[in-house]
């Protein structure tokens, strides 16, 4: 049989190669962006309102400064704003945007979508789908991944991710182990159709099994929340099985995407615990130099945490144009991911 199939005609067959080739596309990052609210709160900010030190959360979890939000900024609001640098940075308008992924546990309202209120912030009216994901700290991950499938399969040209997050509202503040950990703040990244290597490979993993680890358990029905409204957290518990599933992921994805360690230019992680970091790094032979680390400047920003971490890689200088970077989250439920990218 010949390369050229009779039953079809020319035009017919360059249609269905050309239909092909959009299969093939590539989702690259075009721009990034990130916001933090103007409140930052140092560690000796904290030990005026509950008994802890810096030197108690330094040691145990690397953290010195987190950003919480003003009554009056919500989630949309930190979203949007950094949406609109990421769309600055790609040199593209709002209505350039065909396909909108907000990722946060902590949306405005229980619906609409965060992501349809950017979408009316930002001023886009072409009626793009516009919808949120819920993975916790592993959400801009499954953000990231969905929408790299609609890239690939030619259903979006333009995608804006998001990882937005307002958790000091789910803190409760008077609970030293838990209020020491979080901040609020987003990233955003304008992933884009290209012929140009961009997403290489994503891999994503969730177990149910451990939701007691980590969880807020309250919910509304009947007018009230039933159950309590705060983060509720097994610290060993979660450290353990982090390090372990983190090292994991990563080695996957590195190994299915045919790479060896050696090639990977930046390890791009959820920035939980600089323990946990250090761990993941050292299982995959990566010095710390090749790391990029905020947790020291936003603490735990959940779905925002990537996102924050990558626009500040790039926007330092650290991270060039076409390096491999190695991103990775992982958050209650379990639920946990990586993706390997060429910047």
């Amino acid at each position: 049989m010949g390369i050229f199939p009779f039953s079809l005609t020319i035009p017919d067959y360059l249609n269905q190669l050309s239909k092909k080739a959009v299969l093939m596309q590539y989702a690259k990052i075009s721009g990034t962006g990130s916001y933090l609210p103007a409140n930052r709160v140092s560690n000796d900010d904290l030990a005026k309102k509950v008994d802890t030190s810096d030197e108690w959360i330094t040691t145990r979890t690397g953290i010195k400064f987190r950003h919480i939000a003003d009554d009056s900024e919500k989630t949309s609001d930190l979203a949007a704003e950094s949406a609109c640098r990421a769309l600055a940075d790609a040199d593209l308008q709002a209505d350039d945007i065909d396909l909108i992924i907000v990722a946060t546990a902590t949306p405005d309202m229980q619906f609409p979508s965060t992501a349809t209120i950017v979408q009316q912030k930002l001023g886009i009216a072409n009626g793009c789908p516009a919808f949120d994901v819920q993975a916790v700290c592993a959400g801009f991950m499954y953000a990231m991944t969905t929408a790299n499938a609609y890239i690939k399969s030619g259903m979006a040209k333009n995608a804006l991710v998001i990882g937005a997050e307002t958790f000091s509202r789910i803190v409760d503040w008077n609970d030293r182990t838990t209020c020491v950990l979080f901040g609020d703040g987003a990233g955003a990244v304008v992933l884009s159709a290209s012929d140009e290597p961009g997403i290489i490979h994503g891999k994503l993993k969730a177990d149910g099994n451990y939701l007691n680890l980590l969880n807020v358990p309250g919910q509304i029905a009947n007018g009230q929340i039933c159950g309590s409204p705060y983060i509720s957290m097994d610290g060993p518990g979660v450290f353990k099985f982090a390090v372990k599933m983190l090292s994991k992921i990563a080695d996957d994805v590195i190994e299915e995407a045919g790479y060896t360690t050696d090639q990977i230019d930046w390890l791009v992680p959820h920035q939980a615990n600089k323990r946990i970091i250090d761990s993941t790094a050292k299982h995959l032979g990566l010095s710390m130099d090749k790391v990029i680390l905020t947790v020291q400047d936003h603490g735990n920003t959940s779905a925002a945490s990537i996102p924050l971490a990558l626009d500040v890689g790039i926007k330092n200088g650290q991270i060039k144009r076409g390096q491999n970077l190695l991103l990775e989250g992982i958050g209650g439920g379990f639920a946990w991911g990586a993706v390997l990218v060429k910047y």
